[in-house]
């Protein structure tokens, strides 16, 4: 494990955690995906994959495709979303996400999914992984604007009751990481595409994570 900053823990009151490259892998569903739509718009897909992570699929394609009307981003949006849902070919969980999961659970911490996703890709991909959903979730449908901006995050804590400062955000990619500072929260980076974007603990996966309830209201997440 590296970290930004010397950090051999944290602690917390509630923990929200991104979906795709933080507990479940999707990056080949993904890049057959996007792959397919670079390839339709005559666009290099190394530049096309550089951006997608962490957004949602229609501000991906404002991006990369700038002046387009958005009309047409969340039409073409709308038929991405369908086609990552109906594959679900290679969704395996990131290394220790299962037992991650499981011990939030077990221990009754608050959590949240905070996810780009819609409801049906998310849950899908969650069951593929073999993952259960925690009972709240902030997903494409609950917020107006996609990450890097703030809201998923501000609307997870507050779904939970807790102030932004007291939340800590488990994310893989750049959108995703600027999201959770932009939002006061302390970030840890899961991940190779998280190292070098300033989280303030980065780990390989989550293998390198344990979660305890400390008392008082308190989560304590310890990495090694």
């Amino acid at each position: 494990m590296t970290a930004t900053h010397a950090a051999p823990e944290l602690t917390a009151r509630a923990v929200l955690l991104d979906m795709d490259g933080t507990l479940v892998n999707s990056d080949a569903v993904v890049e057959r995906c996007w792959r397919r739509w670079a390839d339709r718009h005559g666009l290099d897909f190394d530049e096309v994959i550089k951006v997608v992570h962490g957004r949602q699929g229609y501000a991906s394609m404002a991006v990369l495709l700038p002046g387009r009307p958005m009309a047409e981003n969340h039409a073409e949006n709308r038929e991405m979303l369908a086609a990552e849902t109906a594959d679900m070919e290679g969704v395996v969980p990131v290394p220790g996400a299962p037992a991650f999961m499981a011990e939030l659970a077990r221990l009754r911490l608050p959590h949240a999914l905070v996810t780009s996703a819609d409801v049906p890709l998310s849950t899908g991909r969650m069951a593929a992984a073999g993952l259960a959903l925690p009972a709240v979730r902030v997903t494409a449908e609950s917020v107006g604007a996609s990450k890097p901006d703030p809201e998923g995050f501000l609307k997870g804590a507050a779904a939970l009751g807790f102030d932004p400062a007291d939340c800590v955000v488990f994310e893989d990619s750049e959108a995703g990481i600027r999201a959770g500072q932009a939002a006061g929260m302390r970030v840890v980076g899961v991940g190779p595409r998280a190292a070098a974007l300033g989280p303030t603990v980065h780990v390989d996966d989550l293998t390198r994570v344990g979660v305890a309830d400390a008392g008082d209201g308190l989560i304590r997440l310890t990495f090694g």
